[in-house]
């Protein structure tokens, strides 16, 4: 902390990691290669059996710890590894198939800390290479290339998206973080947005730095989709003092009608169909997560990506 003292804030990373793969590798050797100093690496590994030792000559700052799969937990894993980290200022968790675009990322969601409002900063997502055409507008629309900082004077306009914050890529002020309790216990999911909200509300802000640029992307089928969103509408609903009053779906819609509108203009209309078929199953995993306390527990787990959160809960 002697450094801090002096001007510069000091980082550690956390990654929660699980069957890694060649990205996790791209990621911790772009990590090494950061302009800005990384104090420690924590990772958070499920399943030691998974893990490989050469991973560990990557970086010479990497602390691992092997919890088991019916340990983990979206916040009280992450929350579990800031108690390793070394007492730093920021705190950035990354998701193990984030791939930094440059040797800047660290500096750049630094720097928005030295706004003193800012307690959170999150990094914008490009698409990988491999990514479709629809999830690529997906991106460009969620991931602007222009930077803002988002308070609760943008309730009115942003909506839902004002509390907007991923933890694919996301840096925290260390005090906040402790002063607000962390990320929620057992939620099933969405914790970084939970979070923020919990920030928002008490009067700090949260920057979206485009210039903090990551490689990240997925090409999710529809099922995919239904889940994923189920498990974001379970955890709106079991976070009223959040989400409240608060509306999803006029952003979805929006989302739906900007990218029909691309899709026409690039003169590829034929991907209309799958654009409606697959923001239907969105909206209807949507519906069936709001409601889910009216489903039958077998339903639920139908409908789940993360069933080791209903074996709590049930």
């Amino acid at each position: 902390m002697e450094e801090s003292k002096k001007g510069r804030k000091t980082v550690d990373v956390v990654i929660p990691v699980y069957k890694a793969g060649d990205e996790f590798v791209k990621l911790l050797q772009g990590l090494a290669k950061q302009s800005y100093p990384i104090e420690k690496i924590v990772i958070m590994n499920t399943g030691k059996e998974y893990w490989k030792e050469s991973w560990e000559r990557e970086v010479p700052n990497m602390e691992v710890h092997h919890i088991e799969k019916s340990e983990f937990d979206h916040g009280g894993t992450r929350d579990e590894a800031v108690g390793y980290c070394c007492q730093e200022d920021i705190v950035l968790f990354m998701t193990q198939d984030a791939i930094p675009a440059d040797t800047h990322l660290v500096e750049n969601l630094t720097e928005a800390f030295e706004n003193d409002k800012v307690k959170a900063a999150y990094a914008r997502q490009l698409p990988n290479s491999d990514c479709r055409i629809i999830e690529r507008y997906t991106r460009s629309f969620n991931y602007p290339k222009t930077s803002r900082i988002k308070s609760l004077e943008d309730l009115p306009e942003l909506g839902i998206k004002t509390f907007f914050c991923s933890n694919v890529c996301a840096a925290y002020d260390r005090l906040a973080y402790e002063k607000l309790g962390g990320f929620p216990l057992h939620t099933i999911f969405n914790e970084d947005m939970i979070y923020a909200g919990h920030l928002i509300h008490k009067g700090y802000a949260i920057a979206y730095t485009a210039k903090a640029r990551v490689y990240h992307s997925h090409n999710y089928g529809n099922i995919q989709q239904l889940k994923r969103n189920f498990d974001l509408a379970v955890s709106q609903v079991t976070h009223p003092e959040v989400f409240a009053n608060i509306k999803s779906e006029n952003e979805g819609i929006r989302l739906v009608k900007r990218t029909a509108a691309y899709l026409c203009a690039i003169h590829k209309p034929w991907l209309l169909p799958y654009l409606f078929l697959n923001s239907g199953f969105k909206f209807l995993g949507y519906r069936l997560g709001k409601a889910y306390r009216r489903l039958p527990k077998w339903l639920i787990r139908i409908c789940t990506m993360n069933k080791e959160y209903w074996t709590f809960k049930m």
